[in-house]
């Protein structure tokens, strides 16, 4: 039988549990997501003259890191290297079925060049020898200028560890594809003018460029307006 004592504690009761605050949900911790992890060809290499540091992880995407696709260009010879600026890539070509992308920054609105020229020389390591254009632009860099014998190679010059010279009719074009990019720049329209690759994937090249190829930078499509940093 419930008296009036027990009946008022368990209005009481109820009363309080329906006043209570439900406790709120555990919520899960978000965790970064996860960098895939780099190929070896992008660890430090430390053979060469200069040490070249090991891309970070998360730096360079992975429609960047280079490998063996399809080719785009059948009919163009082996040898060929075809840059697209707007994909932020460079094709060398291996066979009328295969190619070897890699990623590049390039030249940004108003430095950058298209069109067809020929792979001159190569040069690893080499000397930075900055254009009449360029010290008009930046006085202070004309410590470095072809008179003087340009910049010594090493990790701070620019070119980085490797450039191939570009040549239309015989003249120089003074464009170059070289290393020397940062990876958070791949893709990118940055530079003045020359198309830059990481220092792994500029000797990867280098060691597979064939003297004497057709080098063709595709023109840009893209809108004018990114910035430049040289």
């Amino acid at each position: 039988m419930l008296t009036r004592r027990a009946f008022t504690a368990s209005a009481v009761a109820l009363g309080l549990s329906a006043c209570a605050k439900p406790m709120p949900a555990t919520r899960a911790v978000a965790q970064p997501p996860a960098h895939p992890p780099l190929p070896g060809f992008y660890d430090a290499i430390t053979d060469e003259p200069f040490p070249v540091p090991a891309i970070s992880p998360g730096t360079l995407p992975p429609q960047h890191w280079r490998q063996s696709v399809e080719n785009p260009w059948p009919d163009q010879p082996r040898g060929t290297i075809i840059v697209d600026p707007d994909a932020g890539n460079l094709h060398f070509v291996q066979s009328r079925d295969t190619a070897l992308r890699y990623g590049v920054s390039v030249g940004a609105e108003g430095f950058a060049w298209s069109g067809t020229a020929r792979l001159q020389f190569c040069r690893a390591w080499p000397r930075w020898k900055v254009p009449e254009a360029m010290i008009a632009r930046e006085p202070s860099l004309e410590r470095f200028s072809v008179a003087k014998g340009g910049m010594p190679p090493g990790p701070d010059n620019p070119m980085g560890a490797r450039a191939l010279y570009l040549f239309q009719n015989g003249e120089d074009t003074l464009y170059r594809v070289h290393g020397g990019a940062v990876a958070r720049d791949i893709g990118r329209a940055v530079s003045s003018g020359c198309i830059r690759l990481l220092d792994q994937d500029v000797i990867d090249l280098h060691a597979r460029a064939i003297h004497g190829a057709k080098v063709v930078v595709l023109p840009s499509l893209a809108p004018a307006g990114l910035g430049m940093l040289f």
